[in-house]
């Protein structure tokens, strides 16, 4: 049996794993579901200061003081770039690294990067709006328009997703990542949702700079044909892809 540690993306809390972590407890895994500082039930912690290394430090901090050990650790979407940050500080603990609908960041980038200009200038209008430290779950209309698939996401969902997020913490998305290379060769796993599998080997084989890292041994690839938000879409067959590595 797997010891996992799931981190959720942007605007959620641990409870976005509930239905992926109950198939997977009940396979007699051990799982933790990271809720960060300033989301979920946490979000009252939220300040100007809580930033990508707050973040990085929450998943340390679960792994250090339960004292887990060969953990498989996950992030979906945006918490791609927190993951590898505490793989990197914690790599002795790590068994592989896993991203769902997401990638590993470059040290220097920041989450902001990985955006076009009009999403981007989008972002910076809500940010705003909302005072200038917090990004809130913008509308569906408005996440189609940044790529972002729904697919899927059914009235309940959307509904639940609606209800429970909390707004992001901005400082998390324009932090860069500092890495030291700890986690480098840690085994790692993609799990491709939105895009075909087929079409992200084509682009890692282009060498687009953004996929040109997933091209190294330590890589192995899962497709998992659905929107951007697999554990509420499609919690079991994530928690059986989750299992399968």
């Amino acid at each position: 049996m797997s010891t996992f540690v799931l981190v959720p993306g942007f605007w959620l809390g641990g409870w976005a794993w509930d239905k992926v972590a109950e198939v997977l407890r009940a396979d007699g895994h051990t799982v933790h579901a990271v809720t960060l500082t300033g989301l979920g039930d946490k979000a009252h912690l939220a300040t100007p200061e809580t930033d990508l290394d707050t973040h990085i430090h929450d998943i340390v901090h679960v792994i250090t003081g339960e004292d887990l050990h060969d953990v498989i650790l996950v992030g979906h979407s945006g918490a791609g770039g927190l993951v590898t940050g505490a793989a990197d500080r914690v790599p002795e603990r790590i068994a592989r690294v896993v991203y769902i609908e997401s990638g590993p960041m470059a040290a220097g980038t920041t989450q902001m990067d990985n955006y076009g200009p009009e999403f981007k200038a989008e972002i910076e209008r809500s940010v705003a709006a909302a005072g200038g430290s917090l990004f809130p779950l913008p509308s569906f209309e408005v996440l189609e328009q940044g790529d972002i698939s729904l697919v899927g996401l059914g009235d309940e969902e959307r509904a639940l997703m609606r209800s429970r997020a909390t707004a992001q913490p901005y400082g998390t998305m324009t932090q860069p990542l500092t890495l030291t290379g700890g986690g480098e060769k840690l085994p790692k796993t993609l799990v491709a949702c939105s895009i075909p599998l087929e079409q992200v080997r084509a682009v890692i084989a282009s060498g687009h700079p953004f996929f040109a890292v997933l091209s190294s041994p330590e890589w192995d690839f899962r497709e998992l044909p659905t929107g951007h938000w697999p554990m509420f879409s499609v919690p079991e067959a994530t928690a059986r892809v989750l299992a399968g590595v």
